[in-house]
Order: structure tokens, then C-alpha cells, then sequence
């Protein structure tokens, strides 16, 4: 297959492409703006115009950019694979031809009839009129809608004219009307060619060798296998990041879900841990009572009163109190002390109060603080003073 421009010609264009590769925003260049126009058609991507640098710029370049492992993309997009674009067309957008009634069976007339066209295009074929093999073949596929060959030479002569897209839309009802058509797959693997469809050119060009080898569909789809190979290996590689990158995060959940259940097990063994020491100092309490541990033992069963041990600076007042009652001045002005005070003192209400139940304490009952019978938080004052009749005797006045 020859170019039609000569080898100085390419030289130079091979040597403006390495510029570009090397200096990909001289693409912006306003007299390369033609250049500029085909590589976007062709789905190329057009580097940004460079811009002055400044200290700026050049300040904030140097910063490291906040990107997740994850989040970091796989692999360069498909459009910046290199890929030989050379054969490369414009896609066609003629309004399609008659296709024919699909459901049509013809007469042995209509047969015949569509035979003699189908000769009549092939003389025009080889005579290079193309429209006029179209329009033979044409007359022919209305006579004879179920030919699977005169759709896919119809698309032949669509190729010979860079109609890609027409020539795929015959290939593609030859091929319903027959799956096996070597010709059918032949040309369309041409036509996708000729649109830059690497992967499906590849595809149909191996079929066609497959059910009937040609030369000419071997040597198409030499040239196309490259480009198709680079494709599918992109493919594979994105792919397999993929697989990756859903291991990483399956990885992740599962981390996450192990520090939660780690976290939920120390909250629980910590939630027990306060609530049998809350239970150890309530019994503490309890057994200090001595002789008056049996009234105090009803109240350990109040659910309020058990929960409120589990405070620690309550828990150790208490311990404190069992010590010497007395200490219970100390903790007036502690609301959380004296209320439970206050709820002790009404389960001890029938016993004394507070006091009854502080008589069984260390001490025992003579040691008893006077005025603690039912002492509540809001009669909590301190032990009044004690007067001596007798003193009067002493009186010298």
C-alpha cells in the first residue's frame, strides 16, 4: 500500500510530530489551527496553552498534591494511547439506502431478475462506476431481500466511495441473513477500520479469514492488529486496577468493621468493669453497715440507687462516709451526694432515717452522730451543740 506524498514530505511530517510530542502546546499555535481541528476530530485531546509562569505558580506546582491511594487514577485515559491513526476517515452521514422488505419471499422470477441486476452491477463495478453499481444493486436487493450477498458488495462499493457507515449498515443485515458471511465480515471489518474501531476491525477481519481466508482481508487485518492489541491491553490493565482497587476497599471495610467491633467489645468490658466496681463498693458499703447491713441490702436492689454507685466520685463519698459518718458534712453542697443521700434516706425512713442505717457503721451505735435520725439533703446541717445543766453548779456570780 503506497502514500501519495513523497519521502521528503514524510520526513517532514515525521519531524513536526516529534516537535509536537516534545512541545505539545505549540498545537495552540494560531497558524497550526487546521491541525488543530483534525486532531480533535479525530477524538484526540489538545494540551492547554502554557501560560507565564510566575513565582505563584511556580509556589503552588511545588506543593504536593492531597490525592487518596485510592481515589489516584488507574491508568492514562484511551484517548492519549498512541495509537497509528493512519487510513483514518471522516465518518459518512448519507441517509442509508433501501434496504428491501425483510419479510419478502421472492417469486423464481424475482430471482432471476435480481440475478441479471447483480451482473449488471458487477460490469458497472469494474468499470469503476460506482454510483451506477449502487443503484444496480439496489434494484436487486428489492427483488431479492433475502441475497445476504448483495448487501455485503453493495457495502464493498460504499467502501470504495469512504462511506464507512453505510457500508456497516449492509454488513450488518448480510450477517443477520447469514452469520457466516465471510464477505459481510470482511467489509465491515474495513469500514470499522476506517472509523479508527480498532478492537471491532480486529474482530471481523479474523471471522472473515476464519470462514474463508483472502489475502487482502489478512493483510487489513495485519494493520489493524496493533492498535487493537494496545487497546485491549489498556483494557486489561484498567481492568485489573479495578479488581485492585475493590480488593483495597473490601480490605478497608473489613479494617473498619474489626476497629468497630474492637472499639464496641472495650466499651463493654469497660461499661462491666464500672459496673462491678460500682457493685464492689456498694458492698463495701453494705458490709461496713454491720448489724444494719440487712435494711441496707433492700436498698442495693434499687436499680437508681445501683446506678448512681456507678459514678465514681458518688462511689468514693460513700466509701468516705462508711468510714466515719461524720464525713457526710462534708458533701452538702455536692447535689449528686445528697441526692442519693435523700434516696437512701427514704428507703431508711422506717429505720431511723439515715441515722438508723449509719448505726450499724463503724463505731457501732454508740458512736452513733446525734441528730443523723432522719437526716435528709435538705436537713443536713451540722451536729448541734450539746448543753450542760450542771455547769450552773460552777456558776460563781
Amino acid at each position: 500500500m503506497s502514500l501519495p506524498i513523497s519521502n521528503e514530505h514524510l520526513s517532514q511530517l515525521k519531524a513536526f510530530i516529534e516537535l509536537c510530542v516534545k512541545q505539545p502546546s505549540i498545537i495552540n499555535h494560531p497558524q497550526l489551527e487546521f491541525f488543530k481541528n483534525f486532531i480533535l476530530k479525530m477524538g484526540g485531546k489538545i494540551p492547554e496553552q502554557q501560560k507565564t509562569t510566575t513565582d505563584e505558580d511556580t509556589n503552588e506546582s511545588l506543593k504536593e498534591p492531597e490525592v487518596e491511594e485510592e481515589d489516584k487514577p488507574d491508568s492514562e485515559p484511551e484517548s492519549d494511547l498512541e495509537l497509528d491513526m493512519s487510513g483514518v476517515i471522516e465518518p459518512d452521514d448519507d441517509k442509508p439506502h433501501e434496504m428491501g422488505d425483510y419479510n419478502l419471499q421472492p417469486t423464481e422470477e424475482q430471482i432471476e431478475q435480481s440475478s441479471d441486476k447483480r451482473s449488471d452491477a458487477v460490469s458497472a463495478f469494474v468499470e469503476k462506476d460506482y454510483n451506477k453499481a449502487i443503484k444496480l444493486y439496489t434494484e436487486a436487493i428489492l427483488l431479492n431481500p433475502q441475497a445476504s450477498l448483495l448487501y455485503a458488495k453493495r457495502g464493498q462499493v460504499y467502501l470504495l466511495l469512504n462511506k464507512p457507515n453505510a457500508c456497516i449498515r449492509d454488513c450488518i443485515r448480510a450477517l443477520e441473513l447469514n452469520p457466516d458471511s465471510a464477505a459481510a465480515h470482511k467489509f465491515r471489518g474495513r469500514a470499522y477500520h476506517l472509523l479508527g474501531k480498532w478492537e471491532e476491525a480486529a474482530n471481523d477481519l479474523r471471522l472473515a479469514c476464519k470462514f474463508d481466508f483472502d489475502e487482502q482481508a489478512d493483510e487489513w487485518l495485519k494493520e489493524v492488529t496493533p492498535n487493537a492489541r494496545k487497546i485491549e491491553e489498556y483494557k486489561r490493565k484498567k481492568e485489573r486496577k479495578a479488581l485492585e482497587r475493590l480488593e483495597r476497599e473490601k480490605l478497608q471495610r473489613l479494617k473498619k468493621m474489626r476497629e468497630a467491633q474492637a472499639k464496641a467489645r472495650e466499651d463493654s468490658t469497660r461499661q462491666q468493669q464500672q459496673q462491678q466496681q460500682a457493685s464492689n463498693d456498694s458492698e463495701s458499703f453494705a458490709g461496713s453497715a454491720g448489724a444494719g447491713a440487712s435494711p441496707f441490702a433492700q436498698f442495693l436492689n434499687d436499680p437508681d440507687i445501683l446506678t448512681a454507685f456507678q459514678d465514681p466520685e458518688v462511689a468514693a463519698a460513700f466509701k468516705d462516709i462508711s468510714t466515719n459518718p461524720s464525713n457526710i458534712f462534708k458533701y452538702q453542697s455536692n447535689p449528686k451526694v445528697m441526692a442519693l443521700i435523700n434516696k437512701v434516706s427514704s428507703k431508711f425512713g422506717g429505720a431511723g432515717g439515715l441515722g438508723g442505717m449509719m448505726g450499724g457503721m463503724p463505731g457501732g451505735p454508740g458512736n452513733r452522730m446525734p441528730g443523723m435520725g432522719g437526716f435528709g439533703a435538705a436537713s443536713a446541717q451540722p451536729p448541734p451543740t450539746q448543753t450542760h445543766p450542771e455547769a450552773d453548779d460552777f456558776n460563781l456570780d
